[in-house]
């Protein structure tokens, strides 16, 4: 009692010192939690742990813990109290069909509110595939409530710049609730990076049940559901750009009739407007649920509708920002919308991308001068395959210029003769040579290839007369710019080029001459066949009828149509040109074989044969392969001989690659080689550099003298 404590006060501290430990104790047992997700108790810290100098995640969220927290120091596992104190089932305001259940992890999961993985805790509902971040349901928990003042989110003004956010960003986002740009308006706004959440302060009022005009019989919710608006067609928004598919959004929903309705189609759908791009007077809106056929695309519609009480014309919501011209890459001109076509100016008609017919009291695309017509839901179809014409005056330079596949010839008249009304060149001046070319209406002694095609000279054809180079009259006047219907519109016009050897980016043929290149794109180049692919109706030698191309139409599969009549192949993926009146098919390559080839199975021309006379079995073989031929596709033919060949038979031979064209790669050979001919009774027969056989067929020789370098183009192209 050296310290001049009394015993009974010595007792007295002691004890009051147990009381506190005990009840220190106590209430460290209150601040405990036993969480589903760890084994041991979890202790709650109420100081910062950054302010220990420690570091550490949450394992709820995967956030940096900077607040109140339970821990478990042994093990190292930390969730700041939000996460912690979230209930295990949430009734969430905008699920009411189920409750979620809280989960720790679920295998490649993503959120439905901000669009990334969900790596830690999530709420889930597994009947519905519903999948929320804990803090974004959380966070739409308490939007939901109207708790703003709980919401972890910034208040900005888009007038005046936001330090750390990348202008950018705020460029792109767009209002949770009305899905508009979020700062083309002048009103405040709010927003949380983290959640991609973006809200004008004027949209804030967004109420969870809702009475309206759209659907008169029940009430609507703001519910996550993944289902197509009915008033504009289109699937659940999402409000992330990182969401890859259309997925589960939130939407205005009626579960009784099953009526879905986006956020931005119900609150603000103007009641007039007042300059549609598609209509020049000023249209009301009716909420109506009466089916109706929108006079601006002629498809149907049964909710939300504009009226033009001047012209008596009903018009889908969607329609509304329809362009009213466009330059499409089905078409060499530019098209106008029109809400009908008078019998006056074009008869029967039918859309020249789906050849079905067009009803012309309801709203196409037009030419005039082509009597072209397409269906408005064709010709919007795919962004890639057209653009928006701004403005009448831009639309009729167009039609004044004319389009400029028909401008810049590729060749200088040095001499033209006139027979009749016809004005015939009879002497040129080609970009793609240096001599002048004269017109040949013979053939003669000439054994010669195309040097724009690669194939076969027939008549007409022009030819130099100093040296050894042909062109097909054909050739010689193709356009220096051409649109190419596989390409992309924002690709623009395709410029003509000359190739020694190179690979079609559509076709995938190896081939030499001419082609068309892309200018934005150097390494996108067409063949002169691809380039012929178009809309336009075309007549084939192998049929009687016209023949319309259908566009490739993605992944998705044809049912119903045949197979290819020319090569028996399926056709149910990529273009095709297809009869109307009969079930006859062609793919697009098979429209542009070569009519006439050269083969080493036989000493003359071989034609293209479209129908087998001879139905003896015994003679439907192919003398190339030695396998059967089907009599009812097409063949290769020589009349005098009786050769017969299948078409892969014919075209794996290459010949869309001309006899003596160049190609020079310093990785594989370091001089200049030449595609060559090489015949199986060359005796002796040259080796192969690379793979030491015999070389009997199409090979690269090399163009020194003395050097024996040879390989099998195969060997090449491998």
């Amino acid at each position: 009692m050296g310290l001049g404590l009394t015993e009974k006060d010595f007792l007295i501290s002691v004890f009051l010192t147990c009381k506190q430990l005990i009840a220190k104790r106590e209430r460290e047992r209150e601040m405990e939690l036993q969480h589903f997700s760890h084994i041991h108790p979890l202790l709650f810290i109420e100081d910062p742990i950054n302010e220990n100098k420690k570091v550490a995640n949450c394992s709820g969220c995967g956030e940096l813990v900077s607040g109140p927290s339970f821990s478990c120091m042994a093990c190292g596992f930390y969730l700041d109290k939000t996460c912690g104190e979230a209930p295990s089932e949430l009734a969430h305001p905008f699920h009411r069909d189920h409750s979620l259940n809280l989960l720790t992890s679920k295998p490649r999961c993503r959120c439905h509110f901000c669009g990334k993985d969900c790596e830690n805790f999530l709420y889930h509902c597994s009947s519905c595939e519903l999948s929320l971040h804990i803090k974004c349901a959380l966070f739409l928990y308490k939007f939901a409530r109207k708790k703003i003042g709980d919401l972890q989110i910034a208040h900005i003004d888009p007038l005046i710049p936001t330090e750390n956010i990348h202008p950018e960003r705020l460029k792109e986002a767009k209002c949770f609730a009305c899905q508009k740009p979020l700062l083309d308006s002048q009103s405040q706004a709010y927003l949380s990076l983290d959640s991609g959440f973006y809200l004008h302060k004027l949209c804030l009022p967004l109420e969870i049940e809702i009475n309206h005009l759209s659907h008169r019989q029940h009430s609507l919710f703001l519910q996550f559901r993944r289902k197509h608006c009915q008033i504009c067609n289109e699937n659940t928004p999402t409000f992330s750009s990182l969401q890859l598919r259309p997925g589960i959004g939130l939407v205005y929903y009626c579960e009784t009739c099953q009526f879905a309705c986006d956020i931005k189609c119900l609150a603000l759908v103007p009641p007039i407007v007042d300059e549609a791009s598609i209509h020049q007077h000023p249209l009301s809106r009716c909420f109506r649920q009466v089916p109706f056929i929108c006079d601006a695309c002629g498809t149907s519609g049964n909710t939300v509708s504009y009226i033009c009480s001047t012209c008596g014309l009903t018009i889908h919501r969607n329609c509304l920002a329809l362009p009213r011209f466009i330059d499409s890459q089905g078409h060499h001109h530019p098209l106008s919308h029109k809400y009908f076509i008078a019998d006056d100016e074009c008869g029967a008609v039918e859309c020249g991308i789906c050849h079905e017919e067009v009803n012309k009291v309801h709203g196409s695309y037009y030419c005039s001068e082509c009597k072209f017509v397409v269906h408005v839901p064709c010709a919007i179809d795919n962004p890639l395959t057209y653009r928006a014409i701004k403005s009448r005056e831009a639309y009729q330079k167009l039609i004044n210029e004319g389009p400029s596949d028909s401008m810049d010839p590729l060749f200088i008249v040095v001499k033209e003769i006139k027979l009749g009304e016809n004005v015939i060149n009879i002497e040129i001046k080609h970009f793609g040579h240096a001599h002048n070319l004269v017109l040949s209406e013979e053939e003669g002694e000439y054994e010669k290839w195309c040097d724009g095609c690669s194939l076969l000279i027939t008549t007409p054809f022009y030819h130099c007369l100093q040296c050894d180079f042909f062109l097909h009259k054909s050739c010689a006047e193709l356009q220096r710019k051409k649109r190419v219907f596989f390409a992309e519109d924002q690709e623009g016009p395709f410029h003509l080029t000359s190739y020694d050897i190179f690979l079609c980016s559509y076709c995938e043929s190896l081939c030499s001459g001419f082609a068309y290149q892309c200018q934005k794109n150097s390494f996108v180049v067409s063949c002169i066949r691809c380039s012929e692919v178009s809309l336009m109706p075309y007549t084939s030698p192998g049929h009687k009828h016209p023949l319309f191309c259908y566009r490739p139409s993605g992944f998705s599969k044809r049912h119903g149509y045949g197979p290819c009549n020319a090569c028996g192949g399926t056709t149910d993926l990529g273009a095709i040109y297809r009869c109307k009146v009969c079930n006859f098919n062609l793919h697009y390559p098979c429209v542009f074989l070569p009519q006439v080839v050269r083969h080493r199975c036989d000493e003359y021309r071989l034609k293209l044969t479209y129908h087998e006379e001879n139905d003896y079995s015994e003679y439907l073989y192919c003398d190339i392969c030695e396998e059967k031929r089907d009599p009812n596709n097409w063949f290769y033919h020589c009349a005098t001989c009786d050769t017969s060949a299948h078409l892969v038979c014919i075209l794996k031979d290459l010949p869309f690659v001309k006899r003596g064209s160049r190609l020079f790669n310093e990785r594989i050979h370091p001089q200049t080689l030449v595609f060559m001919q090489r015949e199986a009774y060359q005796c002796p027969a040259e080796i192969c550099t690379l793979c030491g056989q015999p070389c009997l067929d199409l090979a690269l020789v090399c163009s020194v003298a003395g050097c024996n370098y040879i390989r099998h183009l195969q060997c090449t192209l491998a």
